[in-house]
């Protein structure tokens, strides 16, 4: 069972760097270096600066290493002297819809185990480098810089029941992130209340959402220290499968270096077992609903299309050793019968990205048709949290990039330190 603990943050101090919108920042691995700059520009104590560290003509690792301490002996970050959980809710938009919602859920620390039925599921397959520049930060910092967001089920309520009333108060932290979600912490320190949440959760499956990099470098570092400690745990930011501010979004697919032959390939899986309908531009992404749709263009004809997929036996045998949960997701269909075996694409050419991008928009994705930065486009609708959950249950990880789980919980708000 998941053992999920208070910790002892560590955190800005306001007095020193003025507001957390100055020093807050996405994930790591959404930032490229025209957002990274921008983010320095706000402040020098940006949190970019220890979590995705740059050294001219030097070491990023240890640029954050020395970073981080002097930070902590200046006075920018401190430690609470009693652990706590922090509660967490973050008003949004949801992109393309403009509806207002709001995701509730927790800080905690949570002990790193491996992957395991009524433990911890990923849920997505992870890329070799992000794993070793993970864990060579980690090593460096001796501490976990950026959250792992996590589901659990809880369809009575009774974990944030529990955090719920705290919230009834001033936060104790507020800031109004890059995205313009407006995220408000309350530090809960109660000793009934933590006990009231750490025992509703030993009984609960953590399901990784967000974050499979870090986790997986949690645990290649708790088991490189050895023994009991701080290091045998790792940072989450908790939220029930049940909360009605669960978003997720597509991931859609961009395919570059296609030739004619290519081309027919893509063609003849499409005819073979797909249904196809020319659509507008703006239906162009697919809706939740059953059944695999995808959306397909391409930059040499440019017409819009929705393929249906019609032969489900042909599915099956294109992923026989695969479970049915993972069977029916349009990104496994999608890899197996036109990525693997129309393109010839391997494993290795989708974890390595060769020929192979992501956009998170449909307008970018039918834009980087029109401006030649990709030959095709297959457009994929968000896969539905009870489908994640399915398939983490099977044992079995999706393709990567098969969900966004929206907003991202920013990081910079908290800070784990491991020793």
């Amino acid at each position: 069972m998941a053992d999920v603990q208070p910790l002892r943050a560590l955190r800005y101090d306001l007095r020193a760097v003025g507001s957390l919108e100055a020093v807050v920042a996405p994930p790591y691995d959404v930032i490229d270096e025209a957002m990274r700059a921008e983010l320095v520009a706000k402040s020098p104590l940006n949190v970019v600066e220890v979590d995705l560290p740059r050294a001219d003509d030097g070491d990023p690792y240890l640029h954050a290493q020395t970073t981080l301490e002097a930070w902590s002996q200046q006075g920018v970050v401190v430690r609470d002297r009693e652990p706590a959980i922090w509660a967490m809710t973050q008003q949004y938009s949801v992109p393309g819809t403009g509806e207002r919602r709001m995701r509730s859920g927790y800080f905690c620390r949570v002990r790193v185990e491996d992957y395991g039925p009524g433990r911890i599921r990923p849920h997505e397959r992870t890329h070799p480098e992000p794993l070793e520049d993970r864990l060579r930060l980690q090593r460096a910092t001796r501490a976990n810089l950026s959250p792992i967001f996590s589901l659990y089920p809880d369809p009575d309520g009774a974990v944030w029941g529990a955090l719920e009333p705290a919230t009834n108060a001033d936060p104790d932290a507020e800031v109004t992130d890059f995205d313009g979600t407006a995220n408000r912490l309350w530090r809960v320190g109660d000793e009934k209340v933590v006990a009231a949440v750490t025992d509703a959760m030993r009984d609960r499956e953590l399901l990784i959402a967000d974050g499979h990099h870090r986790y997986e470098t949690a645990r290649a570092y708790a088991d490189e220290v050895g023994g009991e400690g701080e290091h045998s745990y790792v940072m989450m930011f908790l939220c029930s499968l049940s909360d009605p501010g669960l978003s997720v979004l597509p991931t859609h697919r961009l395919v570059s270096g296609l030739d004619e032959q290519k081309g027919v390939a893509i063609a003849q899986a499409i005819r073979a077992s797909f249904e196809y309908e020319q659509v507008e531009v703006s239906a162009l992404a697919p809706e939740p609903g059953p059944g695999v749709v995808l959306g397909y263009m391409d930059s040499f004809h440019r017409t819009p299309y929705r393929l249906t997929l019609t032969d489900t036996e042909a599915a099956d045998r294109a992923m026989p050793d695969k479970p049915e949960p993972y069977r029916a997701l349009d990104t496994a269909v999608l890899e197996s019968m036109i990525l693997r075996d129309a393109l010839g694409m391997s494993a290795d050419d989708v974890s390595h990205q060769r020929g192979l991008a992501y956009s998170k928009d449909a307008r970018d994705a039918v834009e980087a048709l029109e401006a030649g930065d990709a030959d095709a486009a297959f457009l994929v609708a968000p896969t539905p949290v009870e489908r994640v959950r399915q398939v983490a249950e099977a044992g079995e990880p999706m393709p990567p990039k098969s969900t966004f789980f929206y907003p991202k919980v920013p990081t910079g708000l908290l800070f784990n330190p491991l020793e």
